[in-house]
């Protein structure tokens, strides 16, 4: 980069559409970026990119550029400017420009996971046709579930919406593959965006969300999941630390340092549950009430005699039932609740580690880091750093 452009703000081009919460976050982790290491001056369309290039890039001379880049035309227009390029999208591959983009594959199991921890035995993947996020999510699902002895049913419509298409005949199609799946059954979606078409499915098949459909989405876009009936539950895959990570590469490549060809992806941060899987596949009522119990008071300090005076079972027959059921023990279940919690509050905020142990239900706070290390592999203080970038 010249004295000149070095003196100045550098001018960099946001190509990300703002319909999306995704695409949202991924400007607040740039704009973070920005005022911690800026300033830069932006240009950006608060609208949807899809399928064409803003107008005004036509004239635009700048220094840098972050885009979701959707198609061929849009990546040949971007690097015909000459300046750096970071994909924030991964669907246009070109060795001439990096990629930040959430692990796909990470989401897709921990969509599996939140699924297996309430019992289900039946699986089923909504996804798009021809786009490879999709596709590595449906294929990362699929794999997690059948690891574990299950089958799982993937059903893909066209996200281009061709001759024909109609809300109406994708619904039907919808219902047609959700009457044929054995229930109870839970079903990722590809993205939050289309849980609405599923949900109506579902409702005009008078099919009960979540007793015998659970749904999870991934983005945890707010808005749309909230207006879900009933609300969705969705992986949370954090878009803004993918915003702020492609800033970073952004900043190196603008003062000419060489960059590495290997994708960045990036962990994403749970799963925000909502009704939509509320909800515990498992025949045993006893074992059922539970586990339901352990997830709303494990974090209340209780112990295992608390959760046996639930239920009308002895203290031994319980453990049994609870073990063959989901394959671990009462004890293992209060702590995989308190460990979920404890990582929760460590994302989110910057409250004393003592005050997160306190929280999650652990009496101390060596105890936590003990199992905390020995669950994730890394200590809760370096799990914050690994999620809190900046």
């Amino acid at each position: 980069m010249s004295e000149r452009k070095a003196a100045r703000r550098p001018n960099v081009t946001l190509i990300v559409e703002t319909s999306l919460g995704s695409g949202r976050n991924i400007l607040r982790g740039v704009a973070r970026y920005a005022r911690e290491h800026g300033p830069w001056l932006f240009h950006h369309e608060w609208r949807n990119t899809d399928l064409y290039y803003p107008p005004w890039l036509e004239d635009w001379e700048g220094d840098g550029i972050i885009a979701r880049i959707e198609n061929e035309e849009i990546l040949l227009k971007l690097k015909s400017f000459n300046v750096p390029i970071v994909d924030v999208l991964g669907t246009m591959k070109d060795p001439d420009i990096p990629l930040v983009h959430v692990d796909d594959e990470s989401i897709a199991r921990l969509a599996a996971d939140h699924l297996l921890e309430r019992g289900f035995t039946r699986f089923g993947f909504c996804g798009l046709k021809g786009l490879n996020w999709s596709s590595r999510r449906a294929a990362a699902f699929k794999a997690a579930v059948e690891s574990e002895g299950h089958s799982c049913s993937v059903l893909e419509w066209d996200s281009r919406k061709n001759t024909g298409w109609s809300w109406e005949k994708e619904v039907a199609a919808v219902l047609s593959w959700l009457r044929d799946l054995p229930k109870p059954v839970g079903i990722m979606l590809c993205n939050d965006q289309h849980a609405h078409l599923v949900l109506q499915a579902c409702r005009g098949g008078g099919i009960a969300v979540p007793d015998e459909i659970a749904l999870v989405g991934v983005d945890n876009d707010e808005p749309m999941c909230e207006v879900c009936d009933p609300p969705l539950s969705s992986v949370m895959p954090d878009d803004e630390r993918v915003g702020y990570e492609a800033a970073t590469l952004l900043d190196t490549l603008m003062r000419g340092n060489r960059r590495s060809a290997k994708p960045v992806y990036i962990q994403p941060s749970g799963v925000f549950t909502r009704l939509s899987t509320d909800v515990l596949a498992i025949e045993d009522s006893q074992v059922a009430q539970a586990v339901r119990f352990i997830r709303e008071h494990a974090c209340e300090d209780i112990s295992i005699d608390d959760v046996v005076k639930q239920v009308p079972l002895s203290r031994s027959l319980l453990q049994r039932r609870f073990r063959k059921i989901l394959e671990r023990s009462l004890h293992d279940e209060i702590i995989n609740v308190r460990l979920n919690h404890a990582r929760f509050l460590l994302e989110e905020g910057d409250i004393p580690l003592a005050l997160v142990a306190e929280k999650s239900g652990f009496k101390h706070q060596a105890y936590m880091g003990a199992v905390f290390r020995k669950r994730f592999g890394v200590t809760p203080l370096q799990h914050r750093r690994m999620h809190r970038p900046g």
